[in-house]
């Protein structure tokens, strides 16, 4: 099962893109880590490596497009052995078929290691796309070492910015360094904010050299702040502020912003406290969410993966409590972050000459979407990064 052999999949139901009806019983044939074809009629060569998908479903590869590397786990990349970086990278992400993420905000150089070693083929992993540290208002507030320690969470020197010339700099700076986005925290415990002219002075940087901006907004007076000044991605719901008025998602569509729910963050968040008072809060960030579908609005899905618990079914599941479609989740997976980070031409569907990034999943999640957790294997590049004990024979046999 290795990216040089031809390989196919077989018998099982197979969603292309989204947008199309499944393939049932068909066959996908992977040759030199791409996708060489896709159908119902598909003879397969004898030579081929086969996987029988009978009862499974086969989709594009996922994308997380909200994660973190700044547990301690990930701390000094360069010596964490293979073996434990592997498994590691299992059981946070390959294992539910994640093999795109973007990683809002670690320390860039640490981060920078981590996908060097997934590149050179010594770690199997996914594809990171990563902004390096998040900017941050002058005196933020941040919690005390030992807080972040009994966290879990590697402590980061993140930019301070308290205007725009500062703001255009630390961009420049992390844009120089070779990062993929920025990511900008609007307000901070400490209850400063970045300026609607700080935050635009950093999208400027970011826009002029092609890459996205990213925000985390604590409440809706950050998010129509950071709208304005030209973001691109939304980071979170926010729940606090109460439910999204039609002035604020009439903004959000007009700037054409796309937004990552993390609907069980705030639950996560939340655990310490009354069952009521975690209730209430999560129906208010599904409420957001299912206000931006009805308006239209674009979803990429991101649970702040690093942050929360690994598994995402329950995000699945409160994303169709939103009011999100199958199609729709799948596109948030898929199709849409494939799109708006540019590598819709390899990546996001299961097509001819596109790279072979496939998830194999138990039952149909169409029935139910918690079912899209239940990976069985995850493919990056024809290369199996997650095998949940899957046979392999040959076509002759």
């Amino acid at each position: 099962m290795g990216q040089g052999m031809l390989t196919a999949l077989v018998n099982g139901t197979i969603y292309t893109s989204p947008a199309e009806e499944p393939i049932r019983d068909g066959v996908v044939l992977i040759d030199g880590g791409k996708i060489a074809a896709a159908g119902s009629r598909l003879a397969v060569p004898a030579q081929a490596e086969v996987i029988d998908c009978t009862g499974c479903t086969i989709t594009a590869g996922f994308w997380n497009s909200h994660v973190h590397f700044f547990e301690r786990k990930w701390s000094g990349a360069a010596d964490i052995p293979a073996a434990e970086f592997a498994r590691q990278l299992q059981d946070m992400l390959t294992r539910y078929g994640f093999t795109s993420v973007f990683d809002l905000s670690s320390v860039w150089e640490n981060t920078r290691r981590l996908r060097d070693r997934i590149e050179s083929g010594e770690v199997p992993g996914p594809r990171i796309r990563s902004t390096g540290e998040g900017l941050i208002p002058v005196e933020p507030g941040l919690p005390a070492d030992a807080v972040l320690q009994f966290m879990g969470v590697v402590k980061a020197e993140m930019p301070e910015v308290g205007d725009a010339e500062q703001a255009a700099a630390a961009a420049r700076k992390l844009l120089n360094a070779g990062v993929d986005g920025i990511k900008l925290f609007a307000s901070a415990p400490s209850k400063a904010a970045l300026s609607e002219e700080a935050m635009r002075a950093a999208a400027a940087e970011a826009h002029r050299a092609g890459r996205p901006v990213f925000v985390h907004p604590n409440h809706a007076a950050d998010l129509l702040a950071a709208i304005r000044a030209g973001v691109d991605i939304v980071g979170h719901t926010t729940p606090r502020s109460g439910p999204w008025d039609a002035a604020l998602l009439d903004a959000m569509l007009e700037r054409r912003v796309a937004l990552t729910p993390t609907l069980t963050l705030w639950k996560y968040y939340l655990r310490h406290d009354r069952l009521s008072a975690q209730e209430r809060t999560v129906e208010t960030a599904v409420g957001q969410l299912r206000a931006w579908v009805a308006a239209g609005g674009e979803v990429l899905f991101g649970t702040d993966l690093g942050a929360v618990d690994y598994d995402p079914a329950e995000e699945y599941a409160l994303m169709a409590a939103a009011g999100m479609s199958f199609p729709q989740i799948l596109n948030s997976l898929t199709a849409a972050p494939a799109k708006r980070f540019g590598a819709a031409d390899r990546l996001g569907s299961v097509a001819t000459g596109a790279d072979a990034d496939l998830v194999v999943l138990e039952g149909d999640p169409a029935t139910d979407p918690r079912a899209l957790s239940a990976v069985r294997w995850t493919l990056r590049a024809g290369r199996a990064i997650y095998n949940q004990g899957i046979n392999v024979s040959s076509a002759h046999e």
